[in-house]
């Protein structure tokens, strides 16, 4: 059974940072991923923070870009999001996703909320 399970939210004032983690466990070759962290904020459409994929190339959504940072450790099966600079526009619930194929997993997510 597959699982990735997110941590690490939780609440900040503007311009603190915080690290998010995410942890599959079921996935045979991890390293063969592409994972991604997304966020969804409260009567918002889910939206993509950052992709990493297998081969270490990395995306950033455009209002992320020079303040968050997606790496992964294969040896640990973890993707991490390092965010700094962080302001109450990036408060919602962020989510984990790992991608091979046509085979989509998500985490439960973790709550990150940025006081002003």
């Amino acid at each position: 059974q597959v699982q990735l399970v997110e941590s690490g939210g939780g609440l900040v004032q503007a311009g603190g940072s915080l690290r998010l983690s995410c942890v599959a466990s079921g996935l045979i070759f991890f390293r063969i991923y592409n994972m991604a962290w997304y966020r969804q904020a409260p009567g918002q459409q889910r939206e993509l923070v950052a992709r990493i994929s297998s081969g270490d190339t990395t995306n950033y959504g455009d209002s992320v870009k020079g303040r968050f940072t997606i790496s992964r450790d294969n040896a640990k099966n973890t993707v991490y999001l390092q965010m700094n600079s962080l302001t109450p526009e990036d408060t919602a619930v962020y989510y984990c996703k790992g991608s091979w194929y046509n085979n989509d997993y998500w985490g439960q997510g973790t709550q990150v909320t940025v006081s002003s």
